[in-house]
């Protein structure tokens, strides 16, 4: 199975993965585009852009293309929509998003995937004080849309696992639905 672990920042996303990775043998797992982007060289601007968004969902697309079964992705194509979607909206730039385009390129990507594990806001995670909550719960809601309610109908036939609680829980609810 292809498995994307979706959510905001500082929801425990990477916590989440690192603990199914224990209890599932023979995964691997994929690190956040961000990250494998920032090794490669790629400067993301601070705040990031709608472009560093566009950029993350590329990069997302791309090493969803190159894996096999069996995988693990830290974020899916729509957690960095949500995003570029939500910097645009708020820029002072006029900034924009072409949704159709960005949507066929992930089309492919998105249908390798069989599972979804969506983690929502908790309020027992701290969020360090720098951070811009409003921004946060605006991409929440994006991400919640297009999880949940499948807005952009995109998702057919993959499932959507949201998961809350404990990381315990959490491992659980995955793994009760593998």
């Amino acid at each position: 199975m292809r498995i994307a672990v979706s959510g905001v920042h500082y929801c425990g996303k990477t916590t989440l993965i690192e603990s199914l990775l224990e209890h599932l043998p023979g995964y691997a797992s994929v690190d956040e585009p961000y990250y494998l982007l920032e090794e490669e060289g790629y400067e993301f601007a601070h705040p990031p852009t709608v472009e560093d968004f566009e950029e993350q969902i590329k990069r997302s697309v791309a090493v969803i293309k190159e894996s096999g079964d069996n995988t693990i992705f830290d974020r899916s194509p729509l957690d960095y929509l949500a995003y570029a979607l939500v910097a645009a909206k708020e820029s002072p730039f006029d900034e924009c998003v072409d949704v159709e385009n960005l949507l066929q390129m992930m089309n492919d990507a998105i249908a390798l995937l069989d599972l979804i594990v969506y983690i929502p806001i908790e309020s027992r995670i701290l969020v360090p004080n720098c951070q811009d909550l409003k921004f946060r719960r605006n991409v929440e809601a994006t991400l919640q849309e297009m999880l949940l309610e499948d807005s952009l109908e995109i998702l057919d036939d993959i499932e959507v696992l949201e998961v809350t609680g404990s990381l315990e829980k959490r491992v659980k609810m995955v793994r009760s639905f593998l």
